[in-house]
């Protein structure tokens, strides 16, 4: 991988361009911190997953469903993002980077699920809220655990130091993104 220099001296303008080797070999392509990042971020997923296929804590069909391959990335954006007193379908979507279409297409396989219901919002009687259902309560207590889990195994193979510094740099990168 590529590390810019951090020097005050350097900057985007100045840094050598790779050579017409470098470039036409398209190793940079493979190790470029994005592609790095969603690498990770498969990893990572498929892990949190994996924990919660074999979590007892998780009802039955719900696991199975993780076992199974049925329960992705995608359906981890709603217990990424619902709030615990539930979400208007357009608030879940947006802080998801999702479209509202594809959200509601989300909702209704996790409410087919018993991970979520809809229900009245009690602010606009014209809206409706998704929230979770009590097995999709101890679903995302499932999902806080095995996240905990998952940041150990991660500390443990690469350092804790090495941890901190990638939790710090990502929350102070993540922490402009305003997608």
């Amino acid at each position: 991988m590529h590390i810019p220099s951090t020097s005050s001296t350097q900057d985007a303008d100045t840094r050598p361009a790779l050579s017409v080797v470098e470039a036409s070999e398209g190793g940079w392509r493979q190790t470029h911190l994005g592609r790095l990042l969603g690498h990770a971020l498969r990893r990572f997923d498929a892990r949190v997953l994996a924990l919660m296929a074999s979590d007892v804590q998780v009802p039955l069909a719900l696991s199975n469903l993780a076992a199974r391959a049925q329960v992705g990335a995608a359906h981890i954006h709603i217990t990424r993002h619902l709030a615990t007193g539930g979400s208007r379908l357009t608030d879940l979507a947006t802080s998801a980077g999702m479209s509202k279409q594809a959200m509601g297409d989300l909702v209704d396989q996790c409410e087919a699920w018993g991970l979520v219901t809809r229900q009245p919002d009690p602010h606009d009687k014209r809206a409706r809220q998704v929230v979770f259902t009590p097995s999709g309560l101890l679903w995302l207590e499932a999902f806080r655990q095995a996240v905990a889990r998952a940041e150990a195994e991660f500390s443990h193979a690469v350092g804790v130091e090495v941890a901190t510094v990638v939790a710090l740099g990502l929350e102070a990168y993540a922490g402009g993104y305003e997608g």
